[in-house]
């Protein structure tokens, strides 16, 4: 493992944020945008100029309903962008499960390979622990053309952790090292709107695992719901970045090791504001309350302020 990937992993270090680039038709956001490989590149290259720390390339959507397409045009659609993102010393995951697709994108460059499956492919497993790179399990259950049918809970927290343990041992059977292991827990993926916010509200429940924990929230559809017009209308992916810079805030607050997202700039932008502000709070806190403070409590106690802000009179 080279230093440049290991620097990803620091601790103590900003949220990182991955950008996402899809070489697809048919991509629930980005879709038809980044067709030709130039344009791919081009946009991956923004995005590390914008903040970016590594690029997730897919070329296959698993927007939920989406149909599978060949490996073959999979493999077409990513193997130039990560190449070329590589060559250019940027770092790079590819977003599949196909094992096939993922070991050529290693052969390219990438130092990631983003499985969406859950790891249920035995031979891809096999793959990322006899090439060494890192990976990230997400929970998921099923094809994205019918992972919506399996979005059935009784307690969706308690659930995603447990299925997640389980295929966990399963990754670290197939003889992938544990330091080299990221968790996601699938937010969109076979869960309701309901379900997701349960997860972003329990992101504690993940902290068990004792690994960096990935978030994808991006122009997703629980946001789209909870920002519904008055006619109950979600509202459209294109006009979701800035509910999801909200989330990015959260999440960083959170200390969550990484964002997924598709607008860089916001996304880097919001981590550093996080980041500052905790070092703020961090910092020795003054010994005296500016004049006249504000007396924004129940009974207008200046005692009480300086209790809830962590200021003493």
């Amino acid at each position: 493992m080279n230093a440049d990937v290991a620097g990803l992993f620091t601790p103590g270090e900003l949220t990182r944020v991955m950008g996402v680039v899809n070489v697809t038709p048919d991509s629930f956001s980005d879709g038809g945008t980044f067709l030709d490989p130039i344009d791919a590149v081009r946009a991956g290259l923004r995005m590390v100029a914008e903040g970016a720390d590594l690029i997730d390339v897919g070329g296959e959507s698993t927007r939920p309903g989406a149909l599978r397409v060949p490996a073959s045009e999979e493999m077409r659609r990513v193997l130039p962008v990560v190449a070329q993102l590589a060559a250019a010393g940027v770092r790079v995951s590819v977003d599949t499960t196909r094992v096939s697709v993922a070991a050529a994108a290693v052969d390219a460059g990438a130092v990631l390979v983003n499985d969406v499956s859950g790891g249920h492919d035995p031979e891809l497993l096999a793959m990322v622990a006899d090439r060494g790179v890192h990976y990230v399990l997400m929970h998921a259950r099923g094809p994205s053309a019918t992972m919506a049918e399996q979005a059935v809970y009784g307690d969706v927290v308690a659930e995603v952790v447990a299925e997640l343990d389980s295929r966990l041992e399963a990754v670290l059977a197939a003889g992938i090292a544990e330091e080299r292991v990221v968790i996601d827990p699938g937010i969109g993926f076979a869960k309701t709107s309901a379900h997701s916010w349960a997860l972003l509200g329990h992101l504690h429940a993940f902290a068990a695992f004792g690994r960096p924990l990935l978030v994808g929230t991006s122009r997703k559809s629980f946001l789209g719901t909870v920002l519904a017009d008055g006619q109950a209308q979600p509202r459209p992916s294109d006009a979701r970045d800035d509910a999801t810079q909200a989330t990015t805030a959260l999440l960083a607050a959170a200390d969550v090791w990484g964002v997924r997202v598709h607008a860089v700039r916001p996304a880097a932008d919001a981590v550093r504001v996080v980041h500052a502000w905790k070092r703020s709070a961090q910092a020795t806190a003054p010994t005296t309350l500016v004049a006249n403070p504000p007396t924004g409590v129940p009974g207008g106690s200046r005692t009480a302020d300086a209790s809830r802000t962590g200021w003493s009179p």
